[in-house]
């Protein structure tokens, strides 16, 4: 910016977008501080480098600005995690499938786990046929995006939220 720009000749571009052609540093400098504004270089590895004048503490408000209006718009997709047992009773079931459906409906991935205690290690299929029967409890609300899967002492499918999946493809 300014007298930092260490190039004897640049492409100057004025404040409404205009070129001006190819001036030297210095006479690019006198035009900027005419006008009361800045020398950018908004394209230093360019040959020759292009610089733009520009009031520059305004340039970087207002990008500030965008950038926290694109913040503002996005929504951040947290994981929610539901763990259960492979010898969980209906009713503690359909709780977990409710509050999973809720986490869902919010636009939040839901990892379910089935935790094994003990000797429940060796009945990996129980604990696979409750995540396929909560995945299933859940088909219209999510879309499994990975299949069950043992990691340690625990199987634990993960699933996405169905209005962001069909948006994604």
């Amino acid at each position: 910016m300014n007298e930092t720009i260490r190039a004897r000749e640049v492409r100057l571009i004025d404040e409404v977008g205009g070129q001006l052609g190819i001036v030297s540093l210095r006479e690019a400098l006198r035009i900027a501080t005419e006008k009361e504004l800045d020398l950018v270089n908004v394209a230093p590895t360019a040959k020759p480098p292009v610089c733009r004048i520009m009031d520059y503490g305004k340039f970087k408000y207002e990008q500030s600005k965008k950038e926290k209006e694109a913040r503002k718009n996005q929504k951040v997709i947290e994981i929610k995690e539901i763990r259960m047992t492979p010898n969980i009773e209906e009713h503690d079931f359909q709780t977990k499938v409710k509050a999973a459906t809720k986490f869902l409906q919010e636009g939040d991935k839901v990892k379910a786990a089935v935790r094994f205690r003990g000797r429940e290690i060796t009945h990996p299929g129980i604990g696979q046929a409750v995540l396929e029967k909560l995945a299933q409890e859940l088909e219209p609300y999510g879309i499994l995006e990975r299949a069950p899967r043992l990691e340690g002492r625990s199987m634990i499918i993960i699933l996405n939220p169905r209005h962001s999946a069909e948006k994604t493809s």
